[in-house]
């Protein structure tokens, strides 16, 4: 039997033959995209055609979130670029180029601007086909391969046009794309569940730690029983004790503070050192330490305060301020409190306005633990902690699920695809 080149690895079964080689304009009616309404912010209004940028297309999904409008008047000027139900959106600029959705049939009428190609296929073509060939590995490799300029700045239409796909018939495309439009439908549902946990997470702390929501020792404020003492007002030097113990055990577990992962190993999130040859003069940290790095970054104006948990023991540089919380303190309640940010309006007190060396918040050690925190008793520390200890768990189930999914989509489309 002669083997069969343009096939690829998965296939459903009834289909047969190679697949067929065949450029975007050879498969398309459109491709091109639209402009900057002349006349700036002027033309925008509260209310009219959506007007489609770059952040409205995200990864497989058109996002009306934050969306802008056009009115009908400047729509009319741009009749090129008018966008219908089933087009291919695609990024051709900037640092989300690559990134694809097919709009919705529910859409009703829209606009794009110059950094999103609209592309329209012709009737013997399927968009929910070819748009994950777009999102796969193999597309954005293609798509980073023919950026040009010498800045690689961008993708020009000829390139999209001349841009070679391997092509089945209509219906083994329909088949595929049917079943791959239910896997995505799977994975915006998990990741719409895990959006909705973390409202619910942050929407119940904000009652929590406002005191408008309290415990008592049988369970919430509205139940029969004792009330829990008030929470107190007090210093973060009266609960935790500062860690200034040298690494003279030379441990070679270097940490750095990540949003997501909190204190990790450099070397499992950067895949190598950046510290140091010599860290004997580190911080030597033992699990449930915390550590204040005063950079601030996204998400953390104040700089991020993280606790350890993933090892034992690990090394932080000395610009860190660490320290360990006294007997009877709930280290989960403080790592949702300074998750919270609750302790960002004391260090931004403190906080020499005007004096910042790259990116570092000047911020003393004496202020840092002169920082007022309102503590309730133990025992509701630790109820508080586990409730929303709980609810944690159920968002690192979705994200563990959406990985899995994710991972086990971008395998499926290594395979079914030529």
């Amino acid at each position: 039997m002669n083997k069969q080149n343009n096939v690829p690895v998965l296939r459903f079964p009834g289909f047969e033959g190679e697949w067929e080689s065949k450029k975007i304009d050879e498969v398309a009616e459109k491709v091109n995209s639209g402009k900057t309404p002349l006349g700036g912010q002027s033309v925008y209004s509260k209310e009219g055609i959506f007007f489609i940028r770059s952040q409205n297309v995200t990864d497989n999904k058109l996002s009306v979130e934050d969306p802008t409008f056009i009115t009908e008047e400047v729509n009319n000027t741009m009749k090129n670029s008018v966008v219908r139900p089933k087009d291919i959106l695609l990024n051709i600029t900037g640092a989300s180029l690559g990134r694809s959705c097919v709009v919705p049939e529910s859409f009703t009428t829209g606009n794009v601007n110059q950094h999103v190609c609209i592309i329209r296929l012709n009737k013997s073509n399927d968009p929910y086909f070819l748009q994950p060939i777009f999102a796969s590995e193999k597309g954005q490799n293609l798509f980073n391969s023919l950026q040009t300029g010498s800045g690689r700045e961008g993708l020009n239409f000829q390139s999209i046009r001349h841009m070679p796909l391997f092509f089945p018939t209509l219906p083994e495309q329909q088949k595929i794309a049917t079943f791959l439009t239910s896997v995505e439908e799977k994975l915006q549902a998990l990741k719409k569940k895990k959006s909705l946990l973390e409202e619910y997470k942050k929407g119940v702390m904000q009652k929590i730690f406002s005191q408008k929501l309290r415990f008592r020792p049988g369970g919430w404020a509205d139940e029969n029983g004792e009330d829990f003492p008030d929470w107190e007002e007090l210093c973060l030097r009266d609960v935790a004790d500062r860690m200034i113990v040298k690494n003279k055990e030379n441990n070679l577990n270097v940490l750095t503070i990540s949003a997501q992962h909190g204190l990790i190993s450099q070397l499992e999130y950067f895949n190598k050192s950046v510290s140091a040859k010599d860290v004997t003069g580190y911080y030597l940290l033992h699990e449930n330490d915390f550590a204040y790095n005063k950079s601030y970054s996204n998400g953390y104006p104040m700089g991020a305060i993280k606790r350890l948990k993933k090892y034992d023991k690990g090394v932080v540089s000395t610009l860190y301020i660490c320290f360990r919380f006294k007997e009877n303190v709930s280290n989960e309640f403080f790592e949702h409190y300074f998750e919270m940010g609750l302790q960002n309006v004391e260090i931004e007190q403190v906080a020499q306005e005007g004096i910042r060396n790259h990116g570092l918040l000047n911020v003393g050690v004496n202020d840092f633990f002169n920082i007022n925190l309102h503590v309730p008793s133990f025992h509701e520390q630790t109820k508080i902690a586990f409730f929303l200890s709980a609810i944690d768990e159920k968002i690192n189930h979705c994200t563990k699920q959406i990985e899995k999914t994710s991972d086990w989509k971008r395998g499926l489309l290594q395979k079914m695809f030529c």
